[in-house]
């Protein structure tokens, strides 16, 4: 990981699940009685994470046009510490020289991408990544790891993840990866390129058949890793069912009773989950089964109003 990255060795620490290395940033940071900015428009383990740390969840919602928080508005709110989710493979981009507080760049979705020909984990104070078995690469269904410039705090995460055998009374916890997870992300790890590519072969495929995917329009130095393909739509549910109808699985990537916060606080991201469709994008598809699923979804576009224009990024 620290040669993928450009980083120094050992500025990078294998944990055992991507919320265990949400969990350790927020210790690193000292999050303890602090306020969180999370984006409401993301995974509970945010949320999680920040309890477990004992600090207090800030859902903020998301910027106008993209799936990510919306950081000015979360410095606004107060936020002592911000997690900055690059929701579905979209980097997010922000001055880490002029951000007032530290932001940990949560990658769990984004291994791959790039901002500036820069990879994504290490514009934020801490970057972390999960290796979860439907995430980018997997080290055998769980594993996590964060990744940091400074290498002072990825010494204080691994020396509270090596728990045992220590002669002081300092408080720890048994995060590690295993061997045998290790072993796995490794030979996964290899691979990454070719995933890389076939992911962005699907996307350039649904994008040839002129499909609303979303967000578009994306500036040329932000690289995303197409760990979705998002489309903007009037009907969610009549989209899935007609690729359930040929046998392909669709889904709303986040519904409004997984939002982090009231659904009804967060006018943002509302909209969102009622008029987005999650698409197969994994490398394994082959490319006669992706044109498959553009035919379908072009030949629906007919039959019910789908958003085509892009929402300003």
């Amino acid at each position: 990981m620290c040669r993928l990255l450009g980083l120094p060795e050992a500025h990078a620490v294998a944990l055992s699940s991507g919320t265990a290395a949400l969990f350790m940033a927020l210790w690193a940071l000292g999050g303890h009685e602090r306020k969180v900015a999370i984006p409401v428009y993301s995974c509970a383990a945010l949320r999680n994470a920040v309890l477990m740390a004992g600090g207090k969840p800030m859902p903020v919602d998301v910027a106008e046009g993209t799936p990510n928080i919306d950081l000015v508005t979360a410095i606004k709110g107060g936020a002592e510490l911000a997690i900055s989710a690059h929701m579905f493979g979209t980097p997010q981009v922000w001055n880490s020289e002029t951000m007032p507080i530290p932001v940990i760049e949560d990658c769990a979705q984004a291994l791959g991408a790039r901002t500036d020909g820069r990879p994504v984990g290490l514009n934020g104070t801490v970057g972390i990544f999960s290796f979860y078995a439907t995430k980018m690469i997997t080290s055998g269904g769980q594993g996590g790891m964060l990744v940091s410039r400074d290498k002072s705090l990825v010494d204080v995460v691994r020396d509270y993840r090596e728990f045992d055998c220590r002669r002081d009374r300092n408080p720890r916890f048994n995060f590690q990866m295993t061997d045998l997870q290790a072993a796995v992300g490794r030979a996964q790890l290899s691979q990454l390129d070719h995933f890389l590519r076939r992911r962005r072969q699907a996307y350039a495929i649904y994008a040839a058949h002129g499909l609303p995917l979303w967000p578009g329009n994306l500036a040329p130095t932000i690289e995303p890793c197409h760990y979705r393909a998002i489309l903007r739509v009037s009907d969610p549910g009549r989209v899935i069912a007609e690729l359930k109808r040929v046998h392909v699985r669709a889904i709303v990537p986040i519904e409004d009773w997984e939002l982090l916060d009231d659904v009804d606080r967060f006018p943002m991201a509302k909209p969102l989950t009622y008029s987005t469709v999650s698409i197969p994008i994994y490398p394994s598809l082959s490319d006669s089964e992706i044109r498959m699923i553009a035919d379908v979804l072009s030949e629906l576009t007919n039959k019910i109003c789908i958003h085509r224009k892009p929402l300003r990024d």
